[in-house]
């Protein structure tokens, strides 16, 4: 868990350069000025408003996401597979596999998808000239300033598209993994 953590903390100044140019379209829509021109843009723009330090801004509710995903992910296959082997007919195969890892990519969006909108939130606000966020002071101040202002369920914007993407990489995953287990003849429980 800790390397997973590092890992997406190191990763956290790419995220935040793409979120802010996903960001980009919407600005254009809305009649406003673009903020960046390209990856290269993003970043010096980036460092030269907030810093160094203005590069990992989001970058607790980024490793929460991957730890909460990656805890949905895990556990929930593992709990599942050994729920359909026990009390099913279906017998350690792809077929299980599948399953198993379609609802563990359910459990792993339903986990992640509201730290995914507070990063993503915390990730695009203005910002002082010292790099700090005017609208939100903390992970914590931007879930509760969400579900204030716009209810829970605010949590699970993007919800369907972030399945939509996790599933076939949970699928693609789990399937990989029994294969090459069952290669090297380690096995399942």
């Amino acid at each position: 868990m800790v390397s997973g953590a590092f890992g997406q903390f190191l990763a956290s100044p790419t995220d935040l350069v793409k979120v802010q140019m996903q960001m980009e379209g919407r600005r254009r829509l809305e009649g406003k000025p673009p903020r960046v021109r390209g990856v290269y843009h993003a970043f010096i723009k980036i460092v030269s408003e907030g810093g160094i330090r203005g590069l990992w801004a989001g970058w607790v509710p980024n490793v929460q996401r991957a730890a909460l995903v990656n805890l949905g992910d895990l556990a929930t296959y593992d709990s599942v597979k050994h729920l359909l082997l026990r009390n099913t007919s279906l017998e350690d195969n792809c077929l299980c596999h599948g399953l198993a890892s379609t609802c563990s990519g359910l459990v792993a969006a339903t986990m992640g998808t509201p730290a995914d909108v507070v990063k993503t939130r915390i990730m695009n606000q203005p910002r002082d000239s010292s790099g700090r966020g005017l609208r939100y002071k903390s992970s914590l101040d931007c879930l509760v300033q969400s579900v204030k202002g716009e209810g829970f369920l605010s949590l699970y914007k993007g919800f369907l598209p972030t399945w939509l993407r996790m599933a076939p990489w949970s699928m693609t995953f789990w399937l990989t993994f029994e294969q090459i287990r069952r290669a090297v003849g380690i096995s399942s429980f």
